[in-house]
């Protein structure tokens, strides 16, 4: 019902749909219609004709909605066009009325032409409208598209122009509400500093007498605590400070107060909040003022060249006395010279540095439209755009803000200067970079600094200069950001000065193969994250990194041009200044020992704790020997917590370095972990880092200027170990450059298998760096150009040209991406990446819903399912199991995944590609796989591997076949995959008996392979095809002995043959008799469906040919020798190997002749009433015993614990000693027979996994004995009752084919009347029915 109901949907939607389609082509036709009507209609009145059409209109709108608009308007076009060619319509049929009997006679006189040249013109007419009605239709379409996309242009321009609109009008109401906001700010504060002042110039006359005061508080405690609050004066406190003022009489505490505001840690948003509490104090106070200038000058500056010890502060108190000033609190003739001294103090000192930049910066923001009446120049340009009015303040009359502004602009120009000497600067400095980065590759660590230093102290003047330019409306010069030097190459970008040179790597820029190798060089943990800082304080503070980065500093002016030519020439120099210095060391007498005396060793470091010395080396002697086990990151990163935790001691440093530059000189797998240790411990102890680089450094130039042609493996060890330093940026990379470059001075032997090991290990990275990838890339030419020009090895030739690859690979051509319909992207998407064993269902419930009616789709599919070698290896039984689920419902599509498996497999062996053996594996483990979910037959299977051994195979050494060469062993491989994934199942029956024969074969083939005399001493045969013949075998057939050699393997096939051979000349004489006496006819018929192409292949006639040589061997090209062999297995192995399956069937067909030879004297045998009643009684009879045997209770039989394996394999060794006694119950038994009086038993106990067996004997007189006795007989006599049963029976039965046998053969013309009738029905095995398939012709 469930299918009946997925079918009944789709059907449903399917209507749904169609009724949709016919809304659509109704609504169409109505358009149509009223088009026609329309045009038909429009010499009668046009009102009507355009009513009509507008109701057209309308009804097609109202049934396709906004899908049909584009119709609708191609229709209406159509429309106003028809309008046009019949009103010339009608005006050509008003004219037509005067002359219609005169064409009448004309017409009646041509009708005869007419008629005889519309035949002719009748072909022609169709062709030429039909192009007519094209090209108008094409030229519509054009016109249609032209003017869609002219419409979409405009449309896309007015929403730009809105667009822009929008966002002006935004943006115009943006600055207008923000200068009003200002011009709103401007006036609340010069508001307010004008009533402030005007009460604060005021307060002499209105200050209170002393009787005032005295009755406010003037207690020592409140005065105090008001003093202490006045220091830590905030913005919050406003409100309580000025109520707690008014009530407390500071007469006495003026002083104090005064010095307690200045002290004061104020910030910028503090200084209105002190600004009105000194204008009430100085309302009140007389003294407050005088007090308050008094501790002002202390804090101010008071020379030209004095420094400012807290520029922060000052900042603040420089706002401050221009509040205090504007306020009133400060008269003008008091405040402003102080004022003005310290500004002109400020300007007169910081002309060349502008270290005050941020306090007059500060001053203008604040103070500037009080003392120079200026405006901000971004209001100032906003207040004109608007027509708007900023106010200003009266403080001071303009004369005299003239000169403060004159004073602050004088201080911008030279700033200005100054910013353009700094940008100046920055551009010497990217010159100078340049030019070295041209000429050596590389550009030194100081100079990068300067050039950082440079480019951030032009950043922070020219961004001060911006912001004080604003404040004073002045203008800001530009600087570009690129310009031409004197050799005409352009400027370095100051963000990034390798950027877009020549010298540039363009190429694939990741520095590693993949992401872990990222991550295990870049990604390291941060020790002082989470370790105590006194665990690595002192070790921190040792600055050892200088000695890096100074470290061969020389190298910068070793060169003026870095060309390839004049690296060559500079090597060869160089290398004869060498000679010549080793042969003045030679003339002068030094010793050869001298290279030893220039090695780095680092100073024995004594013991830091001498208490707790011996633990501490104990401790520490067991980390070093548990370091060369660190091959894991995780393990390697603990070691470095470990140490820095316990051992972070100079004496253990020392000894650390020392382990590590010891490395064993073939682990070379441990140089990575080390590197990555020395890198993540170098942040908390540098000098590590650097001691093991200078003894890097030290060793390897030993062993360059010794030249000695021996310890090539410590050699390599040191370079490989540099390599990953710089992959770890621990050791610089103008060292490994350095080296490379040393190892160019004499590129043979040993030199170039250390360059090489180091390209290797670094090149990649070096190559891929942008700061040395210059240099690495003239290096490696020199590197080609000498393997070139020298005579090498081919060893070494090799070697150079892996490095030169590996560390500069050739770019990979990306091959284009083929286009699929989305359907096709679908299916490969279920079969190649959602396929996997869990999900098997859902994606055979999306295969299911496929639309398999459709061929394109259907074929498809067929053929994703058929390349199984695009699916993963190990899902490859899932996409068996998915075809079994399909095979149900589409017959069809498993016969062709098969036949397409089938045939791959086939061709795999024609062409014999190396590059097709992937695929080949998957098609064998596909073609078990269907095997192992009933997709095909096991006779598949055998003809399959039989052809692998067969097609295209020579057993003689003299012939080499070219499907087959003898140093291929790829087929073996094959076999050895299909029977680990089906092998297993053939265990039992004819199945077990064919597998068996087929090994003998399989054998022979793999030992004529082994012992060909192309595997010598030199070439040996693959120990992996060796070992996976023998694990197959294993599998397959754990306990069969295999051939040790050719020959025997050859023995046992013949015996095989030989065997099988007399077996089945006893079959083949019985079938050649019948066939001799009377098959004729059938015969004929079968040479009629040969001739009539496929036809259906019983069993019998695959039997057949296989009787009859068809098997593998007569497929195959090889030698008569091997189809000679095989074609007797096939005899043998598919017909006669199994006496109870093929032999019992040819008995079987003997037995139908019988019967039909029986019954030639007979009729027909036609239906009649008594055999309906008599298979009528049959069946109840049947059904009563049925239900009988239904009511009866079973009673499960009470079986022996299975006996331990020990124990079977006594039985066997005391069976082969008595075999009267087949196990050790009989045998006990008759031991009791013989007068024993106890029953002997074995239990079974165990400890751990270890079984234990122990002896011992229950008394004849116990009742367990007794019963289990009785139990015993019983059992003894049921099973020789049944024995003598089935003796019985088999002895009749054979009497009965017997005399079967001669009734048959006494006949001498068989006829089979019963032929058409099929009683039982054969599952059809080997090729299917082509005509059922396919149909009849």
């Amino acid at each position: 019902m469930e299918v009946s109901k997925k079918r009944t949907e789709p059907g449903g939607k399917d209507q749904v749909a169609r009724s949709s389609r016919g809304d659509g082509d109704s609504g169409e036709q109505n358009k149509e219609q009223s088009w026609r009507g329309e045009k038909r209609g429009s010499g009668r009145g046009g009102k009507g004709s355009s009513t009509h059409t507008g109701g057209g209109d309308k009804v097609s709108r109202g049934d396709l909605g906004d899908q049909m608009q584009e119709k609708k308007d191609r229709s209406t076009r159509k429309d106003r066009a028809g309008e046009g060619d019949e009103r010339e319509g009608n005006k050509d049929r008003r004219t037509g009325k005067s002359s219609s009997v005169r064409e009448g006679r004309s017409h009646q006189a041509d009708a005869r032409v007419v008629n005889e040249k519309k035949d002719s013109e009748m072909k022609k007419e169709p062709k030429e409208t039909d192009e007519k009605k094209s090209e108008e239709d094409l030229k519509a379409q054009e016109a249609e598209e032209r003017q869609r996309q002219e419409e979409e242009q405009k449309r896309k321009e007015e929403e730009e122009k809105k667009n822009a609109a929008e966002k002006a009008e935004k943006e115009k109401q943006e600055e207008e509400k923000s200068l009003k906001d200002f011009i709103a700010e401007a006036e609340d504060r010069i508001k307010t500093k004008k009533e402030a002042r005007t009460v604060n110039l005021s307060a002499p006359e209105n200050r209170p007498d002393e009787s005032f005061f005295s009755k406010l508080d003037s207690s020592l405690k409140k005065n105090t605590a008001f003093i202490r609050k006045v220091r830590n004066l905030t913005e919050s406190q406003k409100d309580s400070l000025c109520k707690e003022l008014l009530g407390l009489n500071l007469t006495k505490y003026i002083g104090e107060v005064a010095g307690a505001i200045i002290e004061a840690k104020l910030k910028m948003s503090d200084v209105p909040c002190a600004s009105q509490v000194c204008g009430l104090l100085h309302q009140r106070y007389a003294d407050f003022s005088h007090a308050l200038i008094e501790v002002f000058n202390k804090f101010l500056l008071s020379k030209k060249d004095e420094k400012i010890s807290n520029a922060s502060k000052y900042r603040v108190d420089l706002r401050f006395l221009g509040e205090l000033i504007a306020c009133g609190v400060f008269t003008a003739k008091e405040g402003l010279p102080i004022l003005a001294n310290q500004l002109s103090i400020l300007v007169s000192s910081d002309r060349d540095e502008h270290n005050y930049l941020p306090i007059i910066t500060s001053f203008c923001k604040h103070c500037g439209e009080d003392y120079m009446g200026i405006v901000p120049r971004k209001y100032r340009l906003l207040s004109e755009k608007f027509g708007l009015d900023v106010p200003k303040s009266q403080l001071l009359p303009s004369d005299r803000q003239k000169g403060c502004r004159n004073l602050l602009k004088d201080y911008y120009s030279s700033l200005i200067k100054h910013v353009t000497a700094a940008h100046r600067d920055l551009k010497m400095h990217e010159k100078q970079n340049r030019k070295i980065m041209q000429t050596k590759g590389e550009v030194s660590t100081e100079r990068r600094e300067a050039h950082e230093a440079a480019f951030n102290t032009f950043q922070k003047l020219s961004s001060s200069a911006a912001v004080l330019a604003d404040l004073l409306d002045e203008d800001m010069p530009e600087f570009q950001q690129e310009d031409g030097g004197e050799d005409g190459n352009r400027g370095l970008d100051i963000f990034n000065p390798l950027k877009d040179a020549e010298f540039q790597y363009e190429g694939d820029k990741t520095l590693f193969e993949d992401e872990d190798t990222r991550s295990f060089y870049e990604t390291l943990p941060d020790l002082r994250a989470f370790i105590p800082g006194i665990l690595y304080r002192d070790s921190e503070n040792i600055s050892a990194k200088d000695d890096l980065k100074n470290a061969d500093t020389g190298l910068e002016e070793e060169m003026d041009q870095l060309a390839v030519d004049d690296i060559e020439k500079e090597l060869e120099t160089e290398r004869i200044e060498e000679s010549m210095k080793e042969a003045e060391r030679q003339e002068v007498g030094e010793s050869a020992s001298e290279p030893e005396e220039e090695r780095f060793v680092l100073p024995e470091a004594e013991d830091d704790d001498t208490e707790t010395g011996s633990l501490m080396r104990a401790q520490f002697e067991s980390f070093l020997t548990s370091l060369p086990n660190s091959v894991n990151r995780d393990v390697i990163d603990k070691t470095a917590v470990e140490f820095c935790m316990n051992f972070n001691t100079k004496s253990n440093r020392k000894k650390l370095v020392k382990a590590l530059f010891s490395v064993h000189r073939t682990r070379y797998d441990l140089l990575p972990f080390y590197s990555r240790l020395v890198a993540i411990l170098e942040p908390c102890m540098p000098e590590l880092a650097s001691d093991l680089v200078q003894m890097l450094k030290s060793d390897f130039k030993w062993h360059v200027r010794k030249k000695d042609q021996i310890n090539i493996e410590s050699k390599i060890k040191i370079v490989r170990f540099i390599g990953e330093l710089v992959k770890f940026k621990v050791c610089p990379k103008i060292e490994a450059l350095q080296c490379l470059k040393m190892l160019m001075f004499d590129f043979r032997h040993h030199n170039i298998e250390m360059a090489c090991a180091l390209l290797e290990t670094c090149g990649r990275f070096l190559y891929r760096s942008p700061d040395s990838h210059y240099r690495t890339k003239v290096y490696l030419e020199v590197m080609m150009r000498k393997k070139m020009a020298m005579k090498l090895e081919t060893r070494y030739e090799t070697m150079i040209e892996n490095a030169f690859y590996y560390s500069n690979p050739p770019e990979i051509q990306v091959v284009p991406r083929k286009e699929r319909p989305p359907m096709h992207e679908y299916i490969r998407k279920l079969l190649y990446k959602d396929l996997s064993k869990v999900t098997v269902e859902k994606v055979l419930r999306q295969m299911r819903k496929l639309k398999w009616d459709d061929p394109e789709i259907a074929f498809y599919a067929t053929k994703c399912l058929t390349a199984v070698w695009n699916i993963r290896y190990n899902s490859v039984h899932c996409a068996a199991n998915l075809l079994a689920g399909i095979a149900p419902f589409h017959e069809h599509v498993a016969i062709q995944v098969v036949d397409g498996v089938l045939e791959d497999i086939r061709l795999g062996m024609e062409v014999n590609h190396p590059r097709y053996n992937q695929r080949r594996v998957s098609c064998v483990k596909y073609l078990g796989e269907l095997y192992n979910y009933r997709m095909v037959e096991s006779s598949v299977i055998f003809r399959v591997l039989y052809s692998l051994i067969t097609f295209g195979v020579s057993l003689d050494e003299k012939v080499i076949s070219p499907l087959d060469l003898p140093d291929h062993l790829f087929r073996i491989r094959l076999i050895c995959v299909t029977l680990e994934t089906c092998g297993q199942y053939f265990d039992k029956g004819s199945s077990k008996k064919k597998l068996d024969c087929f090994l003998v074969y399989f054998q022979r083939y793999y030992w004529f392979k082994r012992s060909h005399p192309i595997f010598n001493a030199e070439h040996r045969f693959p120990i992996d095809v060796e070992n996976l013949m023998n694990e197959t075998l294993e599998i397959v057939r754990p306990k069969m002995v295999q051939f040790k050699s050719y020959q025997e393997a050859c023995d046992a096939a013949e015996q095989l043959e030989t065997e099988y051979r007399a077996k089945i000349a006893n079959v083949l004489s019985l079938i050649e008799t019948e066939e001799e006496e009377g098959n004729d006819s059938d015969e004929a018929m079968e040479e009629d469906e040969d001739e009539d192409g496929l036809a259906t292949i019983a069993e019998g006639e695959e039997n057949e040919e296989d009787l009859t040589l068809s098997g593998g061997a007569t497929e195959g090209s090889g030698t008569q020798d091997s189809e000679t062999s095989l074609s007797g297995h096939d005899l043998e192995g598919e017909e006669g190997e199994d006496e109870g399956s093929s032999t019992e069937d040819d008995y079987d067909d003997s037995d139908e002749d019988e019967e039909a030879e029986v019954k030639v004297t007979k009729l027909k045998p036609v239906a009649s009433k008594e055999d309906e009643d008599f298979m009528a009684a049959l069946d109840l009879m049947m059904n009563e015993t049925i239900q009988a045997r239904t009511q009866e209770s079973l009673k499960v039989p009470q079986l022996d614990i299975a006996l331990p394996t020990q124990l079977k394999n006594k039985t066997k060794k005391i069976g082969a000693g008595a075999p009267a006694t087949p196990n050790l119950l009989e045998k006990g038994a008759e031991d009791e027979e013989r007068g024993e009086s106890g029953l002997k038993f074995l239990l079974m106990t165990r400890r751990g996994n270890k079984q234990q067996l122990t002896n011992f004997e229950i008394p004849m007189t116990a009742e367990f004995a007794t019963k289990f006795k009785e139990r015993e007989q019983a059992e003894r006599i049921e099973k020789e009752k049944m024995k003598q049963m089935v003796l019985n029976f088999h002895e009749r039965q054979e009497e009965e084919e017997y005399q079967e046998t001669l009734a048959s053969m006494s006949k001498s013309t068989p006829v089979n009347i019963n032929r058409e009738r099929k009683v039982k029905y054969q599952h059809p095995k080997g090729a299917p029915d082509a005509d059922l398939i396919f149909g009849n012709k």
